[in-house]
């Protein structure tokens, strides 16, 4: 967790933020390169979380661990949660896991990190403190030979969207850009931290989805760290409206 009990209202989650193995598990089998690939961590995720958790005095609770040891955006159990093959690389270590050796992952793993959202909801709950829950991912650039047109998108559903939707007013606005509506993924069952801990409640939340080629150095994290500032700023202020 970054920031810890920052005022802002809101909170910033990265599900696939980091690309750490535990050691135990012998880097699931893979080289260097694929386990820096789209499919173990979302490129640019940490880096913009944390330049959006000091622009913002916000509090960014983030996943470490790879998304190839246990996907937290997932139901634990569910079929591609510890996926065996992920965009046609296969993942040695994953082929043939157990029950019991999901179900540990799934301990070790996704259990704190989840735990640590709810508990901090709660908290923020307690104290009257305004919370708006602000997924991070970004997604690769082309996708089994499509080229993919949009530079960010919004995801939403269920629950409290009016956020989500403002959010995407804000960047349909701009002309040098092309966001997509539940693009390049729709939010629905298969998703799982935002359904999880917003809907229920009743949170405003928006999840965001930026091409991970515009987040590949410095320069393009702190211009994507600019937009969504003001993107967020813009919704804060709109979305009650809706």
């Amino acid at each position: 967790m970054l920031n810890p009990r920052a005022p802002s209202p809101f909170l910033l989650l990265g599900d696939h933020a980091g690309n750490r193995i535990p050691r135990l598990l012998a880097d699931l089998g893979l080289d260097e390169k694929e386990r820096t690939r789209h499919i173990a961590v979302d490129i640019g995720i940490g880096a913009l979380g944390t330049a959006l958790s000091s622009r913002l005095d916000a509090t960014f609770i983030h996943q470490t661990y790879s998304r190839l040891v246990i996907d937290c955006n997932r139901r634990p159990g569910a079929p591609d949660s510890i996926p065996a093959v992920s965009d046609g690389t296969a993942v040695p270590a994953n082929s043939g896991l157990d029950q019991a050796g999901a179900a540990a992952r799934a301990a070790a793993i996704h259990a704190p990190y989840q735990a640590a959202i709810g508990s901090d909801i709660e908290r923020r709950l307690a104290a009257g403190q305004q919370t708006i829950l602000i997924a991070l991912h970004s997604f690769t650039p082309s996708m089994r030979g499509f080229d993919r047109p949009w530079q960010v998108g919004i995801l939403h559903d269920a629950g409290d969207s009016r956020f989500a939707r403002a959010m995407l007013a804000f960047f349909d606005r701009d002309a040098e850009l092309t966001a997509g509506d539940n693009e390049p993924y729709s939010m629905d069952t298969i998703d799982y931290t935002i359904p999880f801990h917003a809907y229920e409640r009743r949170l405003p939340y928006a999840e965001i989805e930026v091409r991970q080629d515009l987040l590949a150095d410095a320069d393009g994290v702190a211009a994507w760290c600019d937009r969504i500032e003001q993107a967020l700023r813009y919704a804060l202020v709109e979305y009650p409206t809706l």
